[in-house]
């Protein structure tokens, strides 16, 4: 009986050092996953928005993520701008490093030599937040023309919603209302998640408008040559009606998640997808066409610096979003369907430049009509989606229905981030927050009850 409790005991401690050995060694694709997605968003957090990256792992990643990023730590290096994060203390760990003008790309551990260097002094994205002239008013400064009224509603916790970080609302070309989340502020970068796709569409519309893209255009990408791929045109992409395969459910190993945290060429990724569907027929919601169509943009530069610095200077620049930052991957592609930051303001600011059909201070920035082949509603999508990466529907309202005018449209993200847009009342609401789907936030009442409020 001695023997046998001795070998109880030995295996007692051999099993759990076996398994993190086993972990250490071989750790499971959904634990790369969490502490790939953990090292990343604390990363920006911590060196464009200036947050405590203790802060930002227990809200933005603990607090409404899997149960397993609970074992999740971070550490950050300062001097070498990085972040890592381990799960259980030691396994899967996955670093995130934070480059001036480009944010933060993550991957493997140790595994960033192969990381491209940012394009010549001035280009690519700001490097850090700015704050516009205080005395001057929006958009050229950063002060508001309150609207009592709207500046209400805007400050109604039920409306606002849980997790809210910021709203934004623009009216006639004025900020007339804006409201803060306990923390953060009118100089606080926010991420916009899939509101990003919509920027992406924009600067593919200023490379239709320079002549160095064609809607119509096939045989977009070489690895596609030679197959059924080959028929898929850019305005399929842009209408997300590829007919290529990607699955976008999020909590698990995904494409989606696999793409955003563990590839570290995104677009590549997503284009080694196979056809489910003829290119036009079906429609798909889908990061990795997002990713594919900021490839193609970037390569329509025969300079790839050229095309790091083109954001800040084609769009950010003349908009004076100078605190936006579009982050990349390690392959040097922007991740345009997903990382894009930039304060209430800055947001309100792109959404201004739609609201004027693409027009800045007079200056046709995008083609003619653009904007309205934006929120024209796509040939496979049923009504639900534009032409080019705007949703034409939130929370199961869609434009034409209640009081939302039938030029609405909404750049919609993750966790609650959601830009309405309606042209014939020159109306703009930002809404930023980190706000989970399952929670049942409907941001359509806050947009109903402002349309309500106008003159």
């Amino acid at each position: 009986m001695r023997a046998l409790s001795k070998k109880l005991g030995v295996f007692a401690i051999a099993l759990p050092a076996a398994a993190a050995g086993w972990l250490a060694l071989y750790p499971p694709e959904l634990l790369k996953v969490g502490d790939g997605y953990a090292a990343k968003i604390a990363c920006s957090n911590v060196f464009l928005a200036g947050r405590d990256p203790h802060d930002v792992l227990a809200e933005d990643v603990q607090a409404p993520g899997h149960p397993l990023l609970k074992f999740v730590s971070v550490s950050v290096d300062r001097a070498q701008r990085s972040v890592t994060a381990r799960i259980f203390g030691f396994a899967a760990p996955r670093r995130a490093v934070y480059r001036p003008g480009y944010g933060c790309t993550s991957g493997q551990d140790g595994a960033f030599q192969a990381v491209a260097s940012p394009a010549a002094e001035g280009g690519g994205t700001a490097a850090a937040p700015k704050t516009q002239q205080p005395d001057a008013n929006w958009p050229e400064g950063s002060r508001a023309e309150i609207d009592p009224s709207i500046q209400a509603i805007i400050e109604d916790p039920a409306l606002a919603g849980e997790g809210i970080r910021a709203i934004a609302v623009v009216r006639n070309g004025r900020l007339v209302a804006e409201s803060y989340g306990p923390g953060f502020g009118r100089d606080k970068p926010l991420l916009g998640w899939s509101m990003t796709k919509t920027v992406t569409a924009a600067l593919v519309g200023l490379r239709i408008g320079e002549g160095r893209m064609d809607p119509e255009q096939k045989n977009l990408l070489p690895e596609w040559s030679g197959d059924e791929r080959a028929e898929i045109k850019l305005s399929d992409l842009l209408a997300m009606q590829s007919g290529l395969a990607f699955n976008e459910e999020y909590g698990d190993v995904t494409d989606v998640t696999r793409m955003l945290f563990l590839e570290s060429d995104m677009a590549g990724f997503a284009a080694s997808k196979p056809l489910e569907a003829a290119p036009g027929s079906q429609f798909r919601y889908s990061s990795g066409t997002s990713s594919i169509l900021s490839r193609l943009w970037m390569r329509s530069f025969d300079d790839p610096a050229a095309a790091l610095a083109y954001p800040r200077q084609a769009l950010f620049g003349p908009l004076g979003m100078t605190s936006a930052v579009l982050e990349t991957d390690a392959s040097g592609t922007f991740v345009g369907s997903s990382y894009m930051y930039a304060t209430a303001q800055d947001w309100a600011r792109f959404a201004q430049f739609l609201l004027e059909g693409g027009r800045w201070k007079g200056r046709a920035l995008l083609p003619e009509g653009y904007v309205t082949f934006m929120r024209t509603p796509s040939r496979a999508s049923a009504g639900d989606y534009g032409s080019a990466q705007v949703w034409l529907t939130a929370n199961g309202v869609g434009a034409g229905e209640g009081n939302f005018p039938a030029d609405s449209f909404w750049m919609l993200g993750h966790d609650g981030q959601a830009i309405m847009i309606v042209p014939s009342l020159r109306l703009a609401v930002v809404r930023l927050g980190l706000t989970p789907w399952i929670d049942g936030y409907n941001v359509q009442a806050l947009n109903a009850r402002i349309i309500d409020a106008l003159d």
